[in-house]
């Protein structure tokens, strides 16, 4: 079997590849199915008669507004729409509680920590490492947050000023947050304090692709949980549309929607009015959302099943791998502690993969076993090829074949 594996290996090798599987894009075809916003002919003047092509409306537009309300299921007097991105949004909330939280700003406090549901986003990391928050890491489990670590976290000594997480096709594992799991959190969390933040980065939450579990709209279950004004909750047209070129949008009450106000009043003149108009006009109401996302389902499907055809080559004793049923991507996670050095051999091959550790606090995952895969933006014959050296890269390093 070695003999096999390293002629594949040297096979591959002269194949001289040069393919980028680091990150969750979608690829051109997808961006294709949103063009008619490049040359749309929009209305400059809002439904209630604001002129889009000045200055106000600094919380967005009511029409853009009135969307945001449907797709998070909120009332629109708690819905904010912003600019391109869920995680700008989310910045901008933890920005805001690092220079205003009450009673006490967060850069008041002594070692400030957040908790954080791993395997996670590595730009999450990234930003609370640049307000000097530490992340610690909690398991996910297969219907959420492992809620046992998370309330012996909450007793140990610290201040923890909230969690962090993706809720739905959870950023890389896919994990889908049960209602109950939910609730449990939000019970947990508020025991602690009432001024623990619950912020949803819900960036994948109609990014299915598969038959995915029913869940209650997120908002419904914050306020069964009656944790409205400590629950910030944000989601885009990001991958809806085009990256850096969509709209995005919040959902909070109270302390929290108040705090969002007043550090966007000073840093965020407005919104681009006229990209949120254009949007409304592209999609009119959520269920032409829906039809538009079933487009992008039928494009990215593929793509995933052929990962996952791959991956089922390789024996069980190597490792595992998750079956997200949406979002942008796959978890492999190695039985050994190897995922540094199959990283390595897939560059080596010509196959860039998001580095070993990224999607732990710190770039530290302790057992050096969880790899990332975005099998999206690539054609299918370079998914096949970057697939092919990935397992072929997974062998090696597992069987410790010398190559």
């Amino acid at each position: 079997m070695h003999q096999e594996i390293i002629e594949r290996f040297n096979s591959l090798k002269e194949k001289q590849l040069s393919i980028d599987i680091t990150r969750g894009k979608p690829d051109k075809d997808q961006l294709d199915l949103s063009n008619e916003l490049i040359d749309m002919t929009i209305p400059f003047i809002s439904e209630d008669g604001a002129d889009l092509r000045n200055y106000g409306e600094q919380f967005g537009i009511i029409e853009a507004r009135r969307l945001g309300s449907e797709l998070l299921s909120a009332p629109i007097e708690n819905i904010l729409a912003g600019e391109q991105s869920s995680l700008l949004l989310t910045y901008q909330t933890v920005l805001s509680n690092y220079l205003f939280a009450k009673p006490t700003p967060w850069k008041n406090l002594e070692n400030p920590k957040m908790i954080c549901p791993v395997p996670g986003f590595d730009r999450h990391f990234m930003m609370l490492e640049d307000f000097g928050i530490e992340a610690v890491p909690i398991p996910l489990v297969e219907d959420g947050v492992d809620l046992n670590a998370l309330e012996e976290t909450l007793k140990k000594d610290g201040n923890f000023v909230g969690i962090l997480c993706v809720p739905k096709h959870s950023n890389p594992s896919g994990e889908i947050y049960s209602d109950s799991n939910l609730s449990k959190m939000f019970e947990i969390g508020s025991k602690y304090s009432n001024k623990f933040l619950f912020l949803f980065d819900h960036a994948y939450l109609i990014h299915d692709f598969l038959p995915t579990p029913e869940q209650k709209p997120l908002w419904q279950v914050v306020e069964e949980s009656k944790v409205q004004n400590q629950t910030v909750v944000t989601t885009s047209f990001s991958k809806v549309t085009f990256g850096g070129g969509g709209i995005s949008f919040m959902a909070t009450s109270g302390d929290s929607l108040e705090l969002i106000k007043k550090v966007r009043t000073t840093m965020i003149i407005c919104p681009d009015k006229l990209n949120q108009k254009r949007h409304v006009e592209f999609f009119k109401n959520i269920e032409n959302v829906r039809l538009h996302m079933e487009k992008h389902a039928a494009l990215v499907r593929p793509k995933f099943e052929l990962a996952y055809d791959y991956l089922e080559k390789l024996s069980n004793d190597c490792g595992t791998f998750s079956r997200p049923t949406g979002g942008y991507f796959i978890t492999y996670s190695t039985s050994k502690p190897i995922a540094s050095l199959v990283v390595k051999l897939c560059s080596d091959l010509g196959v860039l993969i998001t580095p070993a550790g990224s999607t732990f606090p710190k770039n530290y995952d302790p057992n050096d076993s969880v790899i990332r895969l975005a099998p999206t933006f690539v054609t299918k014959d370079e998914l096949a090829d970057a697939m092919n050296v990935f397992i072929t890269a997974v062998e090696v390093a597992h069987y410790g074949i010398d190559i």
